[in-house]
């Protein structure tokens, strides 16, 4: 047991010392998301308590690690958690503001997760990668933030309850994409 440990350790010292910048770059990406992702939505009170702000940190550390494994998933589940804890347990209200942000922020680590799995910490590669990876995230947050803006404005204006339509509409768009995306990989 304690020869497969200090093995380990051995082959995390020799991955130190081959890393190259980008791929530490964007696991410094999924570290610094994860934790604003965390603030978000956990209450201050439980984040102030620094035996609780340790283990969010090594959940947050997780996925930058291990981006292959289940740490992203886990880390994603714990922050979302967090937010129903806040607003259902805590009372904080729940704000078209706080909402974007902590979907911007989860949808970020999420794909800076991904790139990180696929990006060995030893690749050579330019800042144009991570930096056209991430340009493409942003579109998508903002394209996806207009949709529920908009969304909930023709809520408003119908004058009927803004969550049942926006589930309504959200649940119609994502079972669109769906049968697109089925149907381009049945395709191939």
């Amino acid at each position: 047991m304690l020869t497969a440990l200090t093995g380990r350790i051995d082959r995390w010292k020799t991955a130190a010392g081959r890393a190259t910048a980008v791929p530490f770059v964007v696991r410094c990406g999924i570290l610094l998301t994860g934790l604003l992702a965390f603030g978000v939505a956990w209450p201050i009170e439980l984040l102030s308590s620094p035996r609780f702000f340790l283990g969010i940190i090594l959940v947050a550390f997780w996925p930058v690690v291990a981006p292959r494994g289940r740490g992203g998933s886990a880390a994603a589940l714990l922050v979302i958690f967090g937010w129903l804890i806040d607003t259902a347990g805590f009372g904080s209200p729940v704000t078209l503001l706080r909402v974007l942000a902590l979907a911007t922020l989860l949808y970020l680590a999420h794909t800076l997760t991904a790139l990180a799995a696929v990006l060995p910490y030893d690749a050579i590669v330019n800042f144009d990668v991570p930096g056209l990876w991430l340009l493409r995230s942003l579109v998508v947050v903002l394209i996806s933030a207009v949709v529920i803006v908009l969304a909930l404005g023709l809520t408003a204006d119908l004058g009927g309850d803004a969550f049942e339509l926006a589930t309504v509409v959200g649940l119609v768009a994502a079972a669109t994409v769906t049968m697109v995306l089925s149907r381009l990989a049945q395709r191939e």
